[in-house]
C-alpha cells in the first residue's frame, strides 16, 4: 500500500479507460504496432539481401537474440507486468508525489541492476555466448567468435532499452499508448540505415548492424523523455532499495521474470540446439519467427498493452463484473485475429517467404524452402502465443504471480522434452531439426494458454460471457471459407520463384485482399457487426 503519510485530500482523481474506449485504444496500439511492423519487415528484407542466411548472419542473429530476450524480462516482459499494477494502485488511492517517489525509485532500482547486469555480460561475452550458442563453441569457432564480439556491442542496448520500458510503461498507465507503441519503428531505421548505409564500411556488414541496434536504443530512449515530460513523470532515480513499493515491485517481478518470458526462453532453448544444426538453421527460425511475430506484435500485444492498466484499475477498485467484462472481450477479440492470422500463414508461408526474402544471391530457393517449414510449424501455436499475452494479465493485474509461474514451468519443461522428441529425429532423417524446434514451441504455447484459461476459470475470476456459440459458429465458417479461397487462387499461382519483385508483390497483395474480403464478407453475413466488438 502507498505510504501512510499520504494526506488523502491530495489524492489522484484519475479515471481509467472507458469501456466504449478499449477498442479505440486498441486500435490507437495497432496502427502505431503496424507502422513499426511494417519498418521491421522492410528491416528484415534488408537484412536478406545484405547478410542472407550464411554463418555470419547466424553469428549475428545470436548476438541480437541475447540482449532482446533479456529485454522481455526487464523492458516488456516482468518488470512490466510487476509494475503496471502496483503504479495502478498508487494512482487508484495515493497522492501524485506517492506516484513520483515510486516511479524515481523504481528507476533507481531497475537502472543500477542493469548497470551492474551490462557490466557484467560485456566482460564476459564469451561465456553467455557459449551459454546460448554451445554449438558455435565446439565445431564452429568463427562463428563463436563474430558472436561474441558482437554481443559487447549490442548488450549495452539493454540497459537503454529497458529505460526505454519503464518510460513506456508510466505512458501507459496514464493512457499514453500511441508514443510507446511508435517507439520501436527507431530500431528498425536505425537499422536500416546501418545495413544500407554504414555496412559497406565494414569489413563485415554485420558489425554494422551491431553498432545499429546501439544506436536505436538512444534514439528510443531519448524519443519517450519530451512525453514523460508532459505529464510530468520524468524519472529522477533515487537508490532505496527498502522502499515499499520497490519492494512489491521486486516480489512480484522475481517469479514473473520466469513466468512471462517462457516463449523467450523457448526460442533461446531453440537457439541453443539450432546452433547444433546445419548452417542457416538459425537464420530460417529467425525469419519464419519475425512473420509469425507479426500479427502476435500487432494485435496481441496492442490488446494486451490496454487491458492491463484497465484490469489493474478494476481489481484496485473490486469491480469484479467489470474485470470479467473487459477480459471476455479481449478474448473474442484475439480470436477474432489470431485464426485467420494463423491460417494464412500456414497456407501462404512460401508465397510471403518469397516475396519478402528471395533475392537469389544470398537467400536461395533452399533458404526459402526451410523457412517455409518452421513459419508453418510457428504458425500452429500462434492462436496459442496470442492468448497468452491476454490470459496472462488476468492474473498479473490482480498480482497473482506464483500461478502463472507455475503454469509457465510446466511448459517450459514441456518444451525442452518435445526439442529432443521432435528435432532430433527431424534432423537425422530428413535435416529439418529446425522445424521440430518450431513445433515444439508451438505446442508448449498450446499448453501454456490452456492451463491459463483452466486457471481463471476455475479460480472463478472469469467465466464467459453470452453469446459465445454463435461468435464460434461465425468464426469457423468465416475460417473455413477463406481457407478454401486462399488455397483455391494459389493453385492458379504456381510461378512465384520466376517472378520479379513487383510480380510477386502484386499477386501478394490479391491473395491477402482476397482472403480478407471472403472473411469479413462471411462475418458480415453471419450477422457480425463493428459495433459487436466494442467493450461495453
Amino acid at each position: 500500500m502507498p505510504h501512510q503519510d499520504i494526506k488523502q485530500d491530495n489524492q489522484l482523481h484519475v479515471q481509467p479507460v472507458k469501456s466504449s474506449k478499449l477498442l479505440r485504444s486498441s486500435g490507437v496500439v495497432s496502427s502505431m504496432t503496424m507502422l513499426s511492423r511494417v519498418m521491421g519487415l522492410l528491416r528484415d528484407i534488408v537484412f536478406a539481401r545484405v547478410i542472407g542466411a550464411d554463418a555470419m548472419a547466424d553469428a549475428f542473429f545470436v548476438a541480437f537474440k541475447i540482449p532482446n530476450f533479456f529485454r522481455r524480462l526487464f523492458a516488456e516482459g516482468a518488470f512490466s507486468q510487476a509494475f503496471v499494477p502496483v503504479l495502478a494502485e498508487y494512482r487508484e488511492k495515493g497522492s501524485e508525489a506517492a506516484v513520483r517517489a515510486l516511479i524515481d525509485r523504481v528507476a533507481g532500482m531497475l537502472g543500477s541492476a542493469l548497470i551492474a547486469l551490462t557490466v557484467l555480460v560485456v566482460i564476459a561475452s564469451p561465456l553467455v555466448t557459449g551459454l546460448f550458442a554451445f554449438g558455435f563453441w565446439l565445431d564452429h569457432p568463427d562463428k563463436f567468435d563474430a558472436a561474441s564480439s558482437m554481443l559487447r556491442i549490442t548488450f549495452p542496448y539493454l540497459l537503454l532499452i529497458s529505460l526505454t520500458g519503464l518510460a513506456g510503461a508510466i505512458l501507459n498507465s496514464y493512457d499514453r499508448f500511441a508514443v510507446p507503441a511508435l517507439t520501436p519503428i527507431l530500431l528498425n531505421v536505425s537499422m536500416i540505415i546501418a545495413a544500407l548505409v554504414v555496412a559497406p564500411w565494414f569489413d563485415a556488414p554485420v558489425y554494422a548492424l551491431a553498432w545499429g541496434v546501439l544506436a536505436a536504443g538512444v534514439l528510443q530512449l531519448l524519443f519517450q523523455l519530451p512525453f514523460l515530460a508532459r505529464i510530468h513523470m520524468i524519472p529522477r532515480p533515487v537508490m532505496d532499495w527498502r522502499d515499499e513499493g520497490v519492494v512489491r515491485v521486486l516480489r512480484l517481478m522475481a517469479p514473473a521474470i520466469f513466468g512471462v518470458s517462457v516463449s523467450q526462453i523457448n526460442l533461446l532453448l531453440d537457439t541453443m540446439i539450432a546452433s547444433f544444426l546445419p548452417t542457416g538453421s538459425i537464420s530460417w527460425l529467425y525469419y519464419s519467427d519475425r512473420l509469425a511475430e507479426l500479427p502476435l506484435g500487432v494485435f496481441g500485444v496492442a490488446i494486451a498493452t490496454v487491458i492491463l492498466p484497465s484490469l489493474s484499475r478494476q481489481h484496485a477498485a473490486d469491480t469484479l463484473e467489470k474485470f470479467n467484462s473487459t477480459l471476455d472481450w479481449a478474448l473474442r477479440m484475439i480470436l477474432l485475429i489470431a485464426i485467420p492470422a494463423a491460417l494464412a500463414l500456414i497456407i501462404l508461408a512460401e508465397p510471403i517467404l518469397l516475396t519478402l526474402f528471395y533475392y537469389g544471391d544470398v537467400m536461395t530457393s533452399r533458404d526459402i524452402a526451410m523457412a517455409t517449414l518452421s513459419l508453418r510449424a510457428y504458425a500452429v501455436g500462434l492462436v496459442a502465443f496470442m492468448l497468452i499475452k491476454v490470459l496472462a494479465p488476468g492474473y498479473y493485474a490482480r498480482q497473482d504471480i506464483k500461478t502463472p509461474v507455475r503454469i509457465g514451468v510446466i511448459a517450459l519443461v514441456t518444451n525442452m522434452g518435445l526439442n529432443i522428441a521432435l528435432a532430433v529425429p527431424l534432423h537425422l532423417y530428413w535435416g529439418i531439426g529446425h522445424v521440430g524446434l518450431a513445433l515444439a514451441t508451438s505446442l508448449s504455447a498450446m499448453l501454456n494458454a490452456g492451463l491459463l484459461l483452466r486457471g481463471l476459470r476455475k479460480g472463478q475470476v472469469y467465466a464467459p460471457e453470452a453469446g459465445w456459440s454463435r461468435f464460434l459458429v461465425q468464426l469457423l465458417a468465416a475460417n473455413v471459407t477463406m481457407g478454401l479461397v486462399l488455397y483455391g487462387l494459389t493453385l492458379y499461382m504456381n510461378e512465384w520463384l520466376q517472378w520479379l519483385w513487383w510480380q510477386r508483390a502484386s499477386w501478394m497483395g490479391l491473395l491477402c485482399a482476397g482472403g480478407a474480403l471472403a472473411y469479413s464478407a462471411i462475418l458480415l453475413a453471419g450477422g457480425l457487426r463493428l459495433s459487436h466488438l466494442k467493450h461495453r
